[in-house]
């Protein structure tokens, strides 16, 4: 980062949030206008939705120009990250997902540009994971294993992203949450151009988020989930792999492998366990359904609200829990947050099952 911006860090990285809060802020109204007078509504007939009168789901279209004109205007990049991958990634993607929200694509049709836009990152780009830093007892990767897994992780958390987009506020706010740590992070290690990246989708998050709350003006849809997963999946292989640059003057990051899950928990698990108990009854792991955790916890009478802001309360848990015992190792670490989210989920399980039958008794635990 030049002298300047280094010496007026925090004037450098609120005109960034401010900027791209502004921006997202003051498009979504125009988009609501064109969405009401050409009756862009969302899907009232879906099984899934959560809301009973139309509402549009373009909000995505803000929080990618806002995120966009921010990175190309203020964010400095350089040797740290190849922006135009990034770049040709997010336009790729935010294109599919427009026609998506629009008319509809196929799963098919949507997994292979999945598939394209995580090969660019990875291959070209060279955006990718070539280390488990001892998870498992696996430190380095080959490069064609490293490829492959790298590929794989792009496409999970992007998906992850847009399966927990099921109600008012939580895939914005789980962004906000994720891509704020990473910012601290990469801040406290130095990598300044990499938190500049981060703290524009949190702006144009925070500029979204206005209108995403109950009661709900605007839908982010596919094209606003599928870019958070991307960008913030990218900052998270970004973070893991920094944990091979050697600096007596930059400090040290522990578990970091451990400290990455924390922060990305919430859509890795749901994911991981929607998946499992769809493939356990026999059932196609990419039809959906309403089990997902937030439709969980809704059905013991929370409201959309409630339901995020208890979730972004975990996420919050997990990355502190994570930073304050890193000096147990990663393994360690991923064993007791793997641990810790599925008695979590049992404890929903413990209290859905006590409010169906009207009374509390220890043997639900079991059934």
């Amino acid at each position: 980062m030049p002298e300047f911006l280094h010496n007026h860090q925090v004037y450098y990285y609120a005109l960034i949030l401010l900027l791209s809060l502004l921006i997202s802020w003051q498009a979504i109204p125009s988009i609501l206008h064109v969405a009401r007078t050409r009756h862009l509504y969302d899907d009232l007939g879906h099984f899934r939705k959560q809301h009973d009168h139309g509402i549009p789901r373009l909000g995505g279209i803000a929080i990618f120009v806002s995120f966009v004109i921010t990175l190309l205007l203020f964010c400095v990049t350089g040797k740290q990250l190849s922006v135009n991958y990034l770049l040709t990634a997010c336009v790729i993607l935010f294109a599919m997902g427009l026609k998506d929200d629009l008319s509809g694509v196929n799963p098919s049709t949507k997994f292979f540009v999945q598939f394209v836009v995580s090969a660019i990152l990875v291959i070209p780009g060279d955006i990718r994971l070539t280390s488990m830093y001892g998870v498992l007892g696996v430190h380095a990767m080959p490069y064609s294993i490293s490829v492959i897994f790298s590929i794989l992780t792009v496409m999970l958390i992007v998906n992850a992203f847009n399966l927990i987009d099921g109600i008012d506020g939580l895939a914005a706010t789980t962004g906000i949450i994720a891509n704020s740590a990473f910012a601290t992070l990469f801040i406290y290690t130095h990598q300044y151009e990499l938190a500049s990246v981060c703290l524009a989708l949190v702006g144009a998050l925070i500029g979204f988020l206005r209108y995403n709350l109950t009661p709900a003006k605007i839908f982010m849809g596919d094209t606003g989930s599928l870019l958070i997963g991307l960008v913030t999946v990218v900052m998270a292989i970004k973070f893991i792999e920094s944990g091979k640059i050697i600096d007596g003057a930059v400090p040290h990051v522990y578990a970091i492998p451990a400290l990455s899950i924390a922060i990305l928990i919430g859509p890795i698990f749901d994911t991981f366990r929607i998946i499992s108990i769809r493939i356990l009854n026999k059932r196609s792991p990419f039809r959906a359904d309403r089990n997902h955790i937030h439709h969980r916890i809704l059905r013991l009478g929370f409201n959309h609200m409630q339901t995020t802001a208890l979730l972004a309360a975990v996420n919050i848990i997990s990355i502190a829990l994570a930073i304050m015992f890193s000096g147990f190792g990663s393994t360690v670490m991923i064993i007791v947050i793997a641990v810790s989210s599925l008695l979590f989920n049992w404890t929903i399980t413990f209290c859905i099952r006590c409010k169906e039958r009207e009374r509390i008794s220890a043997l639900y635990l079991l059934s």
